[in-house]
């Protein structure tokens, strides 16, 4: 009985170590840069819009994707059609976590005035982290149909 009590707990004890808890491995996982910049990014959904701002008070579009490389020793010039100029551009078919997206929001603006922060590419649907002057930062799909047409390029710059 004493054997078959220790053998039944030493089995459990053996077999948990390789256990999930919730459906996620226990084990460590190598988290890249990008997901880190995009982890930052998100945790300043639902802040209010503020021309110029980097804190959780308010963000402009360039000011969250500033703080959230920001946050991981990563410079990145602070406006957008500066960010626009670093890294190297990419297609919209190789766009991945972490790659900015830029564009022109007026046809009258001759430089790229927004940004946003690739969040997820699953089958082509490129769903982006950005700021907006009536809805502050949110996660936006680049297929809706006022991005798609403001979009000027990805760039990739991790």
């Amino acid at each position: 009985m004493k054997n078959s009590l220790f053998l039944l707990v030493f089995s459990f004890v053996l077999f948990s170590c390789g256990a999930k808890k919730n459906g996620v491995s226990t084990s460590r996982k190598s988290i890249s840069k990008a997901d880190k910049v995009v982890a930052n990014a998100l945790h300043y959904e639902g802040v209010k819009y503020k021309y110029g701002g980097t804190t959780k008070r308010g963000m402009d579009c360039s000011g969250v994707i500033y703080v959230a490389f920001g946050e991981e020793n990563f410079q990145l010039p602070r406006v957008s059609r500066e960010m626009a100029k670093e890294g190297k551009k990419i297609t919209l078919k190789k766009v991945a976590k972490g790659d900015l997206l830029f564009f022109k929001t007026r046809k009258s603006y001759k430089n790229i005035n927004h940004v946003g922060l690739v969040v997820s590419n699953k089958n082509g649907q490129i769903r982006f982290i950005h700021s907006t002057t009536s809805k502050g930062v949110i996660v936006s799909l680049l297929s809706q149909k006022y991005w798609a047409k403001a979009f000027v390029k990805a760039t990739r710059v991790l």
